[in-house]
């Protein structure tokens, strides 16, 4: 783990902190890596259920990617002999993560912060937290994190982000869909358990096996996703927590998950 990120477990829930108070947890190649780290280590420990995504403090959870200059004078380099930059190597990790990942959005989500935020399965925000694309405002554009904002946000809220670089609240973004659950920032920590307890009592199983499939199945024709469906339905058809879950069902119990 880097020092730029710390991690909290409780249960099978592992809790992601961008560690960087005093740079607004601004986004650097220290804390993706360190992201990607942490998903690594939760995946691999199958007691784990979900994930949350989290800034320390109260005023940001991430205000965008660090913007210091190098040495060209911008803050963005790019090796031509190997062309892999961190913020696309941590969106594909979340992307390909089959454990739920909850973002806690407890302050600002601004540029890169907000692609974080999209990147995340199921978001639970600050009320008056902002979000938005602010690049335009430098001269740029939200490149890296586009992929995931056209996956998350709808077309004519994302062309306005992007054209005017004003953010909106969190309250404003809920109407969009754009995160699930938006609260006063006192009651920030009790909804996000609250949306943990109802994730994790589901089967992990079933999640881990349809988070890959959800996944595959929105690059796909509807003719392709329905061939790969029906597999996928039969597969899962014959796991232990699938065989566990109609069992419990059955007999009008509570299931009891082993994650197989």
């Amino acid at each position: 783990m880097t020092d730029v990120v710390r991690t909290e477990r409780a249960g099978g829930v592992l809790t992601i902190t961008i560690d960087r108070e005093e740079r607004r947890n601004a986004l650097n190649e220290a804390v993706a890596i360190g992201i990607g780290t942490a998903l690594d280590a939760a995946e691999a420990d199958r007691e784990m259920r979900a994930v949350v995504l989290t800034g320390a403090g109260d005023k940001a959870f991430c205000a965008g990617g660090d913007l210091k200059p190098g040495a060209d004078g911008t803050p963005f380099v790019l090796d031509a002999a190997d062309p892999r930059h961190y913020v696309a190597t941590l969106l594909r990790r979340m992307e390909a993560c089959r454990l739920p990942i909850v973002g806690r959005v407890n302050g600002h989500a601004l540029g890169g912060g907000f692609g974080l935020a999209a990147a995340c399965d199921l978001v639970v925000a600050r009320e008056d937290a902002l979000l938005g694309t602010t690049e335009v405002r430098v001269g740029l554009f939200p490149m890296m994190i586009l992929p995931v904002l056209l996956r998350t946000v709808p077309i004519r809220p994302l062309m306005e982000f992007c054209l005017t670089g004003e953010p909106i609240t969190a309250a404003e973004a809920l109407a969009s869909g754009i995160v699930n659950y938006a609260v006063p920032a006192a009651d920030l920590d009790a909804k996000t358990a609250w949306l943990l307890d109802r994730v994790t009592s589901k089967s992990p199983t079933g999640i881990r096996l349809g988070k890959q499939a959800l996944s595959k199945i929105r690059e796909m024709s509807v003719d392709q996703a329905l061939e790969y469906a029906q597999f996928m339905l039969a597969n899962m058809a014959r796991t232990a927590d699938a065989r566990e879950g109609f069992a419990a069902f059955a007999a009008k119990r509570p299931p009891i998950w082993t994650a197989e």
